[in-house]
């Protein structure tokens, strides 16, 4: 194949896979420049050979005055080529393709025998390779792709009583506990279904690209919870819980137990003291000197006059606590108003009104003013919490001096140093383990002594090992103690003595709305508008 162009002396002649440029002496040649040669080589056909760009320059230089014949290689061409890549995991395939420069195009063909070649079965895009013998610049492709696995999904409990109590507490970011208005007693009756255990999956398999089957992993296998408290399994169906008998409905993990409800109209001398295994339910009051103790919950519609109540879990009283009552809960303790009276909660102790000179205490938050929050005032007595101390108002100009302890929990330090103390013992003990065992290695002991110590050796790593959770946890919740704070959402008024972990404040000034906390050394009050300064 060759090309003139005309009034040039430029000749174009293909020689296999060159190209060459052959200038012969004219008498006068036409003007030509590098435009000028690419428009001549693509009206040729050698558009998409690749030009030296040395060697076209060296052509245009002696273009004008050749006075002799001359051969310059102008161009070469090429084949297009391509290379498979296959993941290491053999998901995916792509195809690495360098297009022809003039010589002989990307054939499918190729692509399938080599994918044949590469043991590539499955998940291959013809699509796309058709679509890569056509790229007029390299570029990587991705031509097959395997299916991954689906994991089966674990076992699902489902609650089939909507209003189902949960007593685990749910604490949110800040490590307090979420509390909510419990609204209405929840109630079920005999045979009622409670919950539906929902099996886990097998999940799906998968394929890679060589066609090998990629197994799932199956769903986490679990059952309702061993010990069902009145609710059983039903016989004709293995995956359903039904109610033993009326009562009302608690979340208890992988289960729904039914607690009974013991429903009366007062607590007097008439009644007597009431101990119930299950919840219970006073319509009116309950009177000075009556007892009332139950493991589930206590619901109380009018006021607890002088009285003791125990609950082993949630305390809910529609009215007050007054005249030295006691009050008591494993879970959180809901009220309106407290006076004169004693209130201890494992959780929270949430009050709608005040608290005047009482003695609350909580695990974890004493919220006051709940539903006045303008009104609401926690004066005179004393409050203790771990984590925070919220009110309206605090102190009263007539109401004494009112006690705040926060950010102090002996049970939980002592828990932590003996933790610490039993990780040392565990830790050292392992060390001097595997002291002997090396010892007895390099003294080439192949008695029974060395296996012993080899596994006794073993069982102490796995037991400091399962300590350092603990630990963890443990220092997750005294890191939150030490964010303490007492919220004050309108002004402090009187006499206040706040305890805060290692440090004491007594405030006689007055403050507006801010929060009280302590940073380093220093016990500091932030206002509503986030300006911070020593509390005094």
């Amino acid at each position: 194949m060759s090309a003139l162009a005309e009034g040039s002396g430029l000749h174009l002649v293909q020689d296999g896979e060159r190209l060459l440029a052959k200038l012969t002496p004219v008498d006068e040649r036409t003007q030509l420049d590098p435009d000028g040669l690419k428009a001549l080589l693509h009206e040729a056909g050698f558009g998409k050979w690749v030009v030296s760009e040395t060697s076209m320059a060296m052509l245009l230089d002696r273009y004008a005055d050749a006075s002799a014949e001359l051969e310059i290689e102008l161009a070469k061409s090429s084949d297009a080529t391509f290379s498979l890549e296959v993941a290491e995991d053999a998901m995916q395939v792509w195809l690495n393709v360098i297009p022809a420069y003039g010589g002989q195009p990307l054939l499918s063909d190729a692509i399938f025998m080599a994918l044949g070649e590469a043991g590539v079965t499955y998940g291959i895009d013809p699509a796309a390779v058709n679509a890569a013998c056509s790229l007029e610049h390299p570029e990587r492709v991705l031509i097959a792709s395997g299916t991954a696995p689906v994991n089966g999904d674990d076992t699902r409990f489902e609650l089939l009583v909507a209003e189902a109590r949960d007593r685990s507490p749910r604490v949110n970011a800040q490590g307090l506990i979420d509390f909510r208005d419990l609204g209405a007693i929840p109630s079920v009756s005999a045979d009622e279904a409670l919950m539906r255990r929902v099996p886990p999956t097998t999940g799906t398999a998968g394929r890679n690209v060589r066609g090998e089957v990629l197994e799932p992993l199956p769903g986490k296998n679990e059952g309702f919870s061993e010990v069902l408290i009145g609710a059983y399994v039903a016989k004709d169906d293995a995956n359903l819980l039904r109610a033993v008998f009326s009562g009302q409905p608690v979340r208890c993990g992988n289960a729904v137990n039914v607690e009974q409800v013991l429903r009366i109209r007062n607590v007097n001398v008439a009644s007597g003291n009431i101990s119930f295994d299950g919840t219970v339910t006073v319509e009116g009051e309950v009177m000075p000197g009556m007892k009332v103790r139950a493991t589930g919950d206590i619901i109380i519609s009018g006021v607890v006059d002088g009285a003791e109540l125990d609950a082993g879990g949630d305390i809910r009283i529609g009215g007050g606590v007054i005249a030295k009552a006691h009050v008591r809960a494993g879970g959180s303790v809901s009220v309106r108003f407290v006076e004169n009276a004693s209130v201890t909660a494992g959780t929270t102790i949430a009050i709608e009104d005040t608290a005047l000179q009482s003695e609350l205490q909580a695990n974890n938050q004493i919220l006051v003013g709940l539903k006045s929050t303008q009104r609401g005032r926690l004066a005179g007595g004393s409050a203790r919490a771990m984590l925070l101390i919220r009110t309206p108002i605090l102190g009263s100009a007539t109401g004494g001096v009112t006690k705040l302890l926060l950010g102090v929990n002996p049970v939980l330090e002592a828990e932590y140093q003996a933790l610490a103390h039993k990780i040392d013992k565990q830790r050292e003990d392992e060390q001097n383990l595997d002291k002997l065992v090396k010892h007895l290695a390099r003294q080439g002991d192949k008695a029974p002594l060395l296996e012993r110590a080899k596994a006794s050796w073993e069982q102490a790593v796995k037991a400091w090992g399962r300590l350092l959770p603990q630990r963890d946890e443990l220092e997750r919740q005294l890191a939150l103690i030490a964010g303490a704070r007492i919220e004050v959402g309108m002004e402090v008024a009187g006499a206040v003595d706040v305890t805060l972990g290692k440090k004491v404040l007594r405030l006689r000034k007055a403050y507006q709305a801010g929060t009280f906390s302590v940073e380093g050394e220093r016990f500091m009050y932030t206002d509503a508008q986030g300006n911070s300064t020593p509390a005094v």
